[in-house]
Order: structure tokens, then C-alpha cells, then sequence
């Protein structure tokens, strides 16, 4: 990654102090600088991870597609917004695997009623991110926390039981499911279910909702362990705070149950202050950003340096060849990529039971 210029540097520099001023269109030009890599982006992240602003509370929203999630955001926004907290919505839509792009709902989640001056809805492209997120979605948390933002809450795009990438940024994962979506057999599965802190089983005016909220406090209280214990917090035998994820009802179109739902999230936040467990999550989500970014950054390089070897066009050509093994071969350019040298890719790359014939 070449080193930002002096004008990247200046115009980074601008924009920063702008964005800790708290100004709304300073903090819209850094999200965007962010997401989409802008050459000042990289002279901007590390005037933003160089600042010591106080980190804001992340809620990630997930649940499989369907279940409502866009449609009870903003009620959770307008809900902690006229609270007097300050919010940003990140809200992570898919992106295309063929043209990369992605329909960004921003203007149609705001559509849903005129949204407080303290909350910021973003749309955000996945890009091929893991787990239901874009890769720089940690980024974004940071950059929120320079522009004096209190609460976070990411909405990711709904994949399903894997989406796991959720837990990664954020300190509360609220789980929403809906009726006739299959939760009650999804709730006996592994996956997501096993990290959310708070569920919501959104559309409970429709038939089967209280059946599809059984079914997860059933399959929430299996183990014996927790079996007599009460939603929300408890404490065990042994002293040890243990949070029960709680259930809780909600219709999204009219916002029944948001208030309740909110308050079940807030009481999961103050149970990880109280506990010290809010900084634990904080430096695991920067040591997370950086394992994301060392990967990124070496594929990058190596990348380069094959790019700079050739390797790849008489690679190819022998790859092409009958009973050639890309395995062989991806073990042997890796050997030439590390020296530095087109030496190894004179080894064969076929099985021992088949020849490698000679073009």
C-alpha cells in the first residue's frame, strides 16, 4: 500500500477535524472514504484509530432474510435516538457476485418515518464479506466513534445460521426470526443461535408466532444449567454473572414491543459494563481488524510479486496440460512466490501415477 501524498494527508487532516466537530456531512464523506477504499482513506483511518474517542455501543442485528430486520431498525434507532443518544445505522446489503453492485436501501428504510436529527442511516455494499458483513464495517464503528456517535447498530444482510460474523464487531447481537420461516426447527440447529444475546420474534400479530417463540425459549433452556433461570441476568452458584438471552415479541410495522425489546438490550449492555466485559469485546474486535488486515495485505503482496515474476502465463500453460494437479501447482508457486524465483515451477505438477508430457 503506497504512503498517502501530502494533499491526501492535508484533505484527510480537514476532514478529520471536522468529523470529531461532529459535523453530519463530515461524518457521510469519511463513511464513504472508508467503504469505498478513496486514496485519502488510509491517512484518514489512522488519524481515526489514533484518536482516543470513546468507543460506542454496537448492536448487531441479524436473522434470516424475511424476518423484518430493515423494517424494525428504525424504530430501534428512533427508539434510543429520542433517548438522547446520538446513532448510526449501518445497514449491510448484498452485493452481486457478477457486478459487485448492490441495491442500497438507505432512502427506503428512512421512508418508514421521518427519522430523528441524531440518527444517520448508511447503507453499506457486503463486497464479498464474510458472515453477512462488509470487511470494513470495524472501520466504520471507528470512524462513528470519532464523530461523537453513542450507539451502533449494524444490520447484516441476512444469511442465515453462518452468519456468524456478527459477533466479531459487536457487543449485543439481537437474533430477529419471524413466524413461517422455519425458526422452530432452525432453533434446534447450531450457528448464530448459540451468540445472540437477545431474540425477537418480529411479526407476532401472524399465526404461529407464539409458537415460534416457545420454541426458542425451549431450545434456550435445554441444559439443565440454565434451565431454572429467568431471562436476562442472573447470577450463579459460584458468584458469576450469566446472562439468559431473553425473548421477546415485537411487530415492526406498527412498533409494538420496542420499547420492551430496547430495554432487554440496554440490560444487556449494563451487565457487560458492570462487568468489565464491554473492553474485553473492544480489544477482540481490534484484534480481529487486524488478522482481517494483515490476510488482506499479504494477499496483496503476493500478489504483486507474482504479477512481477510472470508466473502466471507459463502456469497456465501447464496447467492446461492433461493430468496436471492444481495442487501441485499451487504448491509450487507458492514455493516460487516465497524465493523469489521461477526455480520451483520447474518441478512437476502432476500426480506420480500420471506423465507430464512436454508441449
Amino acid at each position: 500500500m503506497n504512503a498517502p501524498d501530502r494533499a491526501e494527508l492535508d484533505s484527510a487532516q480537514r476532514l478529520h477535524a471536522d468529523l470529531a466537530a461532529g459535523k453530519p456531512r463530515a461524518l457521510s464523506r469519511a463513511l464513504s472514504w472508508v467503504e469505498n477504499g478513496d486514496p485519502g482513506a488510509q491517512a484518514l483511518l489512522a488519524l481515526v484509530y489514533g484518536a482516543s474517542a470513546p468507543t460506542p455501543w454496537v448492536i448487531g442485528i441479524t436473522g434470516v432474510g424475511g424476518a423484518g430486520k430493515s423494517s424494525l431498525v428504525p424504530h430501534l434507532a428512533r427508539h434510543f435516538a429520542e433517548g438522547g443518544a446520538r446513532v448510526v445505522v449501518l445497514a449491510v446489503d448484498p452485493s452481486s457476485p457478477l457486478s459487485g453492485g448492490a441495491l442500497l436501501g438507505d432512502r427506503i428504510r428512512d421512508a418508514a418515518g421521518a427519522a430523528p436529527a441524531n440518527v444517520f442511516f448508511r447503507s453499506v455494499a457486503s463486497r464479498g464479506g464474510q458472515g453477512g458483513l462488509a470487511v470494513c464495517v470495524a472501520d466504520l464503528i471507528r470512524v462513528a466513534a470519532v464523530g461523537g456517535r453513542d450507539i451502533v447498530l449494524v444490520e447484516t444482510v441476512g444469511a442465515g445460521q453462518s452468519e456468524l460474523g456478527v459477533l466479531d464487531i459487536a457487543h449485543t447481537v439481537l437474533l430477529v426470526s419471524a413466524p413461517g420461516l422455519g425458526d422452530d426447527v432452525q432453533a434446534q440447529k447450531a450457528g448464530v443461535m448459540e451468540v445472540a444475546h437477545v431474540f425477537a420474534v418480529n411479526k407476532a400479530d401472524r399465526p404461529g408466532a407464539a409458537d415460534t417463540a416457545a420454541s426458542l425459549r425451549q431450545a434456550l433452556t435445554l441444559s439443565e444449567r440454565v434451565a431454572h433461570m429467568r431471562e436476562g441476568a442472573n447470577t450463579l452458584s459460584d458468584g458469576q454473572p450469566h446472562w439468559q438471552p431473553p425473548v421477546l415479541s415485537t411487530v415492526a410495522l406498527t412498533g409494538q414491543g420496542v420499547d420492551a425489546l430496547c430495554a432487554r438490550l440496554s440490560e444487556h449492555r449494563d451487565l457487560l459494563e458492570a462487568t468489565g466485559q464491554r473492553q474485553v469485546l473492544d480489544r477482540q474486535r481490534d484484534l480481529r481488524r487486524m488478522q482481517a488486515h494483515f490476510q488482506a495485505e499479504v494477499q496483496r503482496r503476493l500478489a504483486e510479486r507474482i504479477a512481477t515474476l510472470q508466473l502466471m502465463p507459463a502456469l497456465e500453460a501447464r496447467l492446461a496440460q492433461e493430468g496436471a494437479n492444481p495442487l501441485l501447482a499451487a504448491e509450487a508457486l507458492a514455493e516460487a512466490v516465497l524465493a523469489a524465483s521461477s526455480e520451483a515451477l520447474t518441478a512437476p505438477f502432476h500426480s506420480p501415477d500420471s506423465q507430464e508430457t512436454t508441449p
